[in-house]
């Protein structure tokens, strides 16, 4: 397939191809192959039936397009494609067997099922993208866990952190992302025109349970046609992946700021400007964060969906599913691919990031030196916002304010030269990396890879 103009930003990866539309065909075709074996192992069909409607159900046989156009006369692409897999049957072993297409199932149970098998291929490529992503990132944790770096809330400088700890943050939150994705347990549809199984005459409760086998998915009690939690928590979890994603490519494009300047993606000729010649944009954290914008729309749109099934069938919710499931995987998957290259080129300016430390004259460290004065000054709290707020109104270094209010005490300029120093002062943040990537190398496995769902 042909990407699309923007696909190579706005739908790189895997996920793409394990969402298009071919991968729709494939797997509702596994579906009617699967449920032909069913069918026969629970005695509604002969086995012979089954192979000829399993031999079938190959995607090369049968036309996307073709299925589209027709699928606007029913409403849904499953009764053309039953139509056409019966006349391929036909073809190849009979009437007998092509009537046995499809049988005791509805064109839900069919989306459905295929629906959860397209979602699962999706999620392994995009939880081994997050894989990837936070196993770049723990690098980095590894690689800086003892260099200091201002720490900023609000946007504002705070207190000394180190680089490691920040990138400990991003690894956990993407570790956690991609484990969520991967506990996802994907049920079978089937239930028949009403839920009742009443076309598999009596057989349908084994049908079920051996369409679950087949197909590796779980095997609900009930059907799920309008009880819809399952693609809610689907959703769900996307939207948290999405938002692991965008934090991490929020802090990735803000440090690579010209004002800040702390990291950069260290990939030659890309990040250029159409007008700009210095520009050196980075391209694959604003992807990603891109990606994570768009997503809490599209599972909006799933969870409006799930809340506006009627009765037995849904008249437009089910249908409405259909678009925002496909391109919620894709975009997911596209933020996980960006972020995993930005991580995996990121590269590191330690003169940038000790130069941040030194933005603001000391003030960095106010909260140190308030502590560090206990016991040795009257409302040591009370002197040290005094001092903070007349460096910022005169614009002077705050150690030499300091030194000055201190001139009465017994503190000495190089006590207050050691209560400055942002490396002396980075709190538990090593021994907290330290116990992150032990904990992580100790409980991590290595991620499923695509293939391996398939």
């Amino acid at each position: 397939m042909t990407p699309g103009l923007f696909d190579e930003i706005l739908a790189r990866g895997g996920a793409r191809d394990a969402v298009a539309d071919g991968a729709w065909l494939a797997a509702m075709l596994d579906v009617e192959g699967a449920l032909a074996h069913a069918t026969a192992e629970a005695g509604g069909l002969d086995a012979a039936a089954a192979d000829a409607i399993d031999a079938a159900c190959r995607p090369e046989r049968f036309d996307v397009a073709a299925l589209a156009a027709d699928a606007a006369a029913a409403g849904n692409p499953v009764v053309p494609l039953v139509a056409a897999l019966r006349q391929a049957v036909r073809a190849d072993a009979g009437d007998e067997a092509a009537a046995a297409v499809h049988r005791g199932a509805t064109s839900q149970d069919v989306v459905d099922t295929a629906g959860v098998l397209v979602a699962g291929r999706a999620l392994a490529v995009i939880a081994t993208d997050l894989a990837d992503a936070a196993d770049a990132a723990a690098a980095l944790a590894r690689t800086h866990r003892d260099r200091a770096a201002a720490g900023r809330t609000l946007l504002q400088q705070a207190a000394p952190v180190t680089v490691g700890l920040r990138a400990a943050g991003w690894a956990s939150g993407l570790d956690d992302a991609s484990r969520a994705l991967e506990g996802w347990r994907p049920a079978v549809q089937l239930g028949g025109a009403v839920g009742t199984l009443a076309a598999f005459a009596g057989r349908g409760a084994a049908v079920r349970a051996a369409l679950a086998r087949r197909l590796d998915l779980a095997e609900p009690v009930l059907a799920w046609h309008t009880e819809r939690g399952r693609v809610a928590e689907l959703a769900g979890l996307l939207g948290r992946a999405g938002a692991a994603i965008g934090s991490v490519a929020t802090d990735l494009v803000l440090l690579a700021q010209t004002e800040v300047g702390e990291t950069r993606e260290d990939v030659p000729g890309r990040g250029g400007s159409s007008t700009l010649p210095h520009k050196r944009n980075p391209v694959a954290a604003i992807s990603a964060r891109a990606a994570a914008i768009t997503v809490p729309g599209l599972v909006a749109a799933l969870l409006t969906a799930a809340s506006g099934h009627e009765y037995e069938r849904a008249a437009g919710s089910w249908h409405a599913e259909w678009r925002p499931t496909a391109e919620l995987l894709r975009t997911v998957g596209s933020g996980a691919a960006w972020l995993a290259d930005a991580l995996g080129h990121l590269a590191l300016d330690p003169a940038r990031v000790a130069a941040s430390l030194e933005v603001t004259g000391g003030l960095l460290l106010a909260e140190h030196v308030t502590t560090a004065l206990r016991g040795r000054v009257d409302d040591p709290k009370g002197l040290v916002t005094a001092v903070a707020s007349r460096s910022l109104d005169e614009d002077r270094p705050f150690a030499d304010v300091l030194v000055e209010a201190l001139s009465g005490t017994d503190v000495t300029r190089a006590e207050v030269d050691a209560a400055l120093d942002p490396a002396a002062h980075v709190g538990e943040s090593v021994e907290l990396v330290d116990a992150f990537l032990a904990a992580r190398d100790a409980t991590r496995r290595p991620a499923r890879r695509p293939e391996e769902h398939l």
